[in-house]
């Protein structure tokens, strides 16, 4: 029988920075729950609003697998590897910081706020060599099915990180059901509700809720209303 853990979206960590409100599916920086530090292999998800024209300077990071996910807006990124990119909605930023690595992130626009998703991964191998990778996905791809973003194989579809770890994500029309596979045995799936409402093994997720689902090889996702949905597969144990 699958086991579950519910993260309701009004208990997430909030902070307001004016030019940054965040919400923190799990401990970072000044917020810390001892009972929400990771799922398995996922460490953070981070749901940030970035003011026009504000952003991250350059700041370090090392030995994490870092996946972005704009859903309103852009963002200006730029590195220590030479790379100095915008990557806006329907698009997907990896950069696996290995050795370690400096980047910023901005806010290009002078009046639209910028909305993103960011996840760490740990990974399973530590200081590799730092790369950066940026995909567009076309949208009639996770239309009424799940379109896969992420895996742990550079030749599969989508981006690639060092760890046996696949990010999917779905537009559903209300009343439609997908089932979906877990990846690997000793994986589970954290499922984020980036917009609408949804029903899994029972449970009722509105946007922003997630659930993390775990000893199981399958389960069905059905929309309650029209939604968008973001799954991460992870290693458990």
């Amino acid at each position: 029988m699958a086991t579950t853990v519910l993260h309701k979206a009004s208990e997430r960590g909030h902070q307001n920075h004016g030019w940054l409100i965040a919400n923190h599916s799990f401990s970072f920086a000044n917020w810390y729950d001892p009972t929400r530090v990771h799922f398995g292999m996922l460490r953070v998800l981070n749901d940030d609003i970035i003011a026009a024209g504000r952003g991250f300077g350059m700041h370090p990071h090392d030995n994490m697998e870092i996946v972005t996910i704009p859903l309103q807006g852009s963002l200006q990124h730029k590195d220590s590897m030479g790379f100095s990119e915008v990557v806006s909605r329907g698009e997907i930023q990896v950069m696996s910081a290995g050795t370690g690595v400096f980047h910023s992130e901005w806010n290009p626009s002078p009046t639209e706020d910028a909305h993103t998703l960011q996840t760490w991964v740990f990974p399973n191998k530590k200081n590799v060599e730092p790369r950066y990778q940026q995909l567009t996905f076309n949208p009639e791809d996770r239309k009424n099915k799940i379109q896969q973003i992420v895996s742990p194989n550079p030749d599969d579809e989508g981006a690639w990180v060092h760890q046996d770890a696949w990010y999917s994500w779905c537009e559903l029309d209300k009343n439609t059901t997908v089932d979906y596979t877990i990846k690997r045995n000793g994986n589970g799936v954290y499922v984020f509700v980036i917009d609408g409402s949804v029903n899994i093994l029972e449970t009722e997720l509105q946007e922003r809720d997630a659930i993390g689902v775990s000893e199981t090889e399958t389960f069905t996702i059905t929309a309650t209303s029209n939604c968008f949905v973001l799954l991460i597969d992870v290693p458990i144990r």
